[in-house]
């Protein structure tokens, strides 16, 4: 599948951790003398190159980003683009190419009481990440992906209120159902009814001459 314009090729897939080591020395890496707002825009910049030279690991990590600084700026998505800079907010068409390549095999999902730590392969995804991940692997017709979304959804009412990225997740959907209408191929018109009444038959013809005789 070809990527939407504006999205980057898929070159590699880098999982969390080695995206978290990066991000971590190059914010280390800042001058510690710039203002919070520079900060963000530098580090978000670094990662925005990453993922326009194709690994969609740091793509994930502009994702959240968006989304964690429009919950920070009470859903000011003119202030976020102001800060992480012009052309740059991770949209719908960068979320959907990204979330059809996530490894669905490799989404750490721990359990209750689990405490184990994931493997350095791992892609470890914020919740609503992992739902909208189920969500494009089901509108393909894969069952697994279908069934894990519907189980997953079964708690969507109860975590809303305490987790305030979930709404993405339903603009995501939203989205996503939005252009799939919007691309679907128009169904074919039915067939007119023919007027033209049907030629007489052979037989029709036969049984007029014998009535002549």
């Amino acid at each position: 599948m070809s990527a939407p314009a504006g999205v980057p090729p898929l070159k590699e897939f880098s999982p969390s951790m080695r995206v978290d080591v990066f991000i971590s020395d190059w914010r280390a890496g800042l001058d510690p003398e710039i203002s919070g707002e520079e900060k963000e825009r530098q580090l978000y910049g670094l990662s925005w190159e990453a993922y326009l030279d194709g690994d969609y690991g740091f793509g994930l990590w502009c994702w959240h980003e968006c989304d964690r600084l429009t919950n920070n700026l009470n859903g000011n998505v003119r202030e976020v683009t102001r800060i992480l800079g012009p052309g740059r907010y991770f949209g719908f068409s960068h979320r959907r190419a990204v979330a059809v390549e996530v490894p669905v095999e490799r989404i750490y999902r721990p359990r209750k009481g689990d405490m184990s730590t994931p493997r350095t392969d791992a892609f470890v995804l914020p919740h609503y990440q992992v739902l909208c991940v189920y969500l494009v692997r089901a509108s393909t017709g894969d069952p697994k992906a279908k069934a894990q979304l519907e189980i997953a959804l079964l708690e969507l009412e109860e975590r809303r209120r305490a987790d305030p990225f979930l709404r993405y997740f339903e603009t995501f959907r939203e989205l996503l159902t939005r252009t799939s209408t919007a691309t679907a191929p128009p169904a074919a018109p039915p067939p007119k009814p023919d007027a033209t009444p049907p030629p007489p038959t052979a037989g029709r013809t036969s049984r007029t001459k014998s009535s002549g005789r």
